[in-house]
């Protein structure tokens, strides 16, 4: 009695009919060629194989310059921006938080000082920010704990109810010792530095990225609708 032969490979055999022609590289049986991509490509099949794995997409690379109390920002922040953040799966988006703006940096008897745009509480709130993202790393954790700044009515004043909302394991204190200290000052020279280094140049707040890229066409689409423009970018 002759063997059976499994569907699965009579059904490859049919595709690849007439002539059963196998591309030269194809070492492989009938019955792994859509086992994988790779395995696919090298039997020059994936046109067979409807069941293939699609391979993963970069995530849309989104970087936000914004200053802490321009009201600009913080609506973009707070209802565009972390809205779609929660709407989308994490290998969809990556954003970076850039809090710099408009802000000068000057070198007074040596030491590095900042002028904001809307005065020393902004500059507070530029810093608070940038040391809550170095200690609490996790970047989920972070963006929920500004979102809470930037929406509610101080940034600089809400801190401690906003961690403790949102992030109870981050010490308040290391964020305060951060923006009290010199790492808190080289954070802000390195936003300094990021923001100076942007082509073009930044004229304005919130001034976005998009795959390290900015034209006044994608900062409309992004103000406009950004889930919109991340589904349409993501491939």
């Amino acid at each position: 009695m002759a063997p059976t032969v499994p569907l699965a490979v009579l059904a490859l055999v049919a595709l690849v009919a007439p002539g059963l022609s196998v591309a030269p590289g194809c070492d492989y049986p009938a019955h792994r060629w859509c086992r994988s991509r790779d395995v696919a490509a090298a039997c020059q099949v994936q046109s067979r194989c409807p069941s293939l794995p699609r391979p993963a997409a970069a995530p849309v690379q989104l970087s936000l310059y914004y200053e802490s109390l321009c009201p600009a920002c913080r609506e973009f922040l707070v209802l565009k921006l972390f809205p779609t953040w929660l709407l989308l799966p994490d290998e969809m988006l990556n954003i970076t938080l850039v809090p710099y703006g408009n802000a000068q940096e000057r070198n007074v008897s040596g030491k590095l000082d900042f002028e904001c745009q809307h005065g020393p509480e902004e500059c507070l709130g530029n810093m608070m920010e940038a040391c809550l993202m170095r200690e609490a790393k996790n970047f989920s954790i972070y963006f929920a704990v500004i979102f809470c700044l930037e929406s509610g009515t101080s940034v600089t004043k809400n801190l401690e109810a906003c961690l403790q909302i949102y992030a109870p394991e981050v010490d308040s204190g290391r964020i305060t010792a951060c923006v009290q200290g010199e790492a808190g000052v080289a954070l802000m020279h390195h936003n300094a530095q990021v923001t100076e280094a942007l082509n073009p140049p930044h004229q304005y707040v919130p001034w976005i990225t998009i795959n390290g890229k900015h034209t006044d066409e994608l900062q409309a689409q992004a103000e406009a609708s950004l889930l919109g423009l991340v589904c349409h970018l993501y491939e």
